[in-house]
């Protein structure tokens, strides 16, 4: 395949020959297609970038999502951001992330237009209900297809499935401190079980050294954002100014994911700022599930009751940017130490548990479509049905997400 071809891996881990636009293009079909949330986007990734085309590892993947748990931000968007990166340098990071939100971007945009004009959400409800099992389905796959490549053994197994156990029967109060609490307690375990694959001696770090000055500009523009969130700037209300720099404060002081940080966008946007009633901030929330990509895109919801498309626009750039620019920024410390055997037999431990993470995602996802357990399968059939097939199209059938996701919302119309 061409696009492999043009892939060849450089020694700083970003590749020299696939283009720019390639880049967007590709992540913006990606960001058309990526229903689901979190783990269904970073799956579609995964199916398109690594399986399809093969520009990127399974390790890769597995490094970008283990790093987006520990640090702030959308981690959907640090993802993609990571693996632009990995392809192209800086210039690749901003096309992957430009392109798998403008999808979403756009089709908010519209809907906030018709809502504010018309006062009422477009019923697309019916083919989104098909999309669920089918990206149960391409979670699954590729929990599936990683654990092929990293679970190779009884102790690769073992932190799989207690990877999967504590995130499934962790309480709801403590689901948020979960994910990064798993990554850094198998850290720790991966240093002691796999200590036999440090026994030839410690492989020297990557040569290529950190730029300081560029982190330290990095760092500290980072943290004056960070301060305002605790020390606000008195700014006009529905000025562009305030907007922006309450989006990108905020955006750095999410951990855990966009549905653990709604309620604190709710107080700011309806508590303090009364930029929306609390009835339209609900309504914006709905509009951003139901759109492809990250929950927060909800932002441009909120920017457009503010400012219009100027106000969407700022808003959604300022909620993405600073946690990917953070996430560009510390992967390029993981480049420097990935090599030594230490962060190898600690990685190689987080990997397992990042697909035990995975496997409870698809069930979670999946759970939204079937709320009542025991199932019914008189009731239950259509979400089967399009789960088992997606499965076996992706799996058995090799195909690719881009025909999966379509098919299932033309079926969760035509069955639901």
């Amino acid at each position: 395949m061409q696009a492999t071809q043009n892939a060849e891996t450089s020694t700083d881990g970003c590749t020299e020959k696939v283009s720019i636009l390639f880049i967007f293009w590709t992540f913006l079909k990606i960001g058309s297609v990526a229903f689901g949330g979190f783990m269904a986007l970073i799956s579609v990734i995964e199916n398109t970038v690594v399986k399809q085309r093969g520009l990127l590892r399974h390790r890769d993947m597995l490094d970008a999502i283990s790093l987006a748990n520990l640090l702030p931000g959308p981690q959907a968007v640090n993802v993609v951001a990571f693996a632009g990166y990995r392809l192209r340098g800086g210039m690749g990071a901003l096309a992957a992330a430009s392109g798998v939100i403008l999808p979403s971007f756009l089709l908010l945009l519209a809907l906030s237009y018709l809502y504010f004009r018309y006062g009422e959400i477009v019923a697309l409800q019916k083919a989104f209900q098909g999309f669920i099992p089918a990206v149960a389905a391409i979670v699954l796959s590729v929990a599936w297809r990683m654990g092929r490549k990293t679970v190779t053994g009884v102790r690769e197994a073992l932190l799989v499935a207690i990877a999967a156990g504590v995130l499934a029967l962790v309480p709801l109060a403590y689901k948020v401190y979960a994910p990064p609490a798993i990554i850094a307690a198998f850290a720790l375990i991966g240093l002691y079980l796999f200590r036999d694959l440090r026994k030839g001696g410690a492989t020297p770090i990557a040569s290529n050294p950190i730029s300081w000055r560029h982190f330290l500009l990095v760092a500290s523009l980072l943290a004056a954002l960070t301060l305002l969130w605790f020390f606000p700037l008195p700014l006009e209300r529905d000025g562009l100014a305030l907007l922006t720099l309450t989006f990108a404060s905020m955006s750095l002081m999410l951990f855990g994911g966009g549905y653990v940080f709604i309620p604190i966008i709710g107080s700011i946007v309806v508590g303090e700022y009364a930029w929306l009633s609390q009835q339209e901030f609900t309504d914006g929330i709905a509009m951003g599930q139901i759109t492809p990509g990250p929950i927060l895109i909800s932002a441009t919801f909120i920017g457009y009751k503010v400012a219009g498309l100027a106000g969407a626009t700022l808003s959604t750039v300022a909620i993405f940017m600073p946690p990917a620019i953070l996430m560009v920024t510390a992967s390029q410390a993981l480049d420097r130490i990935r090599q030594s055997a230490v962060t190898q037999s600690a990685m190689r431990a987080i990997h397992c548990g990042v697909i035990g993470m995975i496997i409870v995602a698809a069930f979670v996802i999946l759970r939204t479509a079937l709320p009542v357990w025991p199932i019914d399968p008189s009731h239950a059939w259509p979400t089967l049905l399009i789960l088992c097939g997606s499965l076996v199209g992706l799996i058995r059938f090799n195909l690719d997400v881009l025909w999966i996701i379509p098919a299932a919302g033309v079926l969760g119309y035509l069955l639901y």
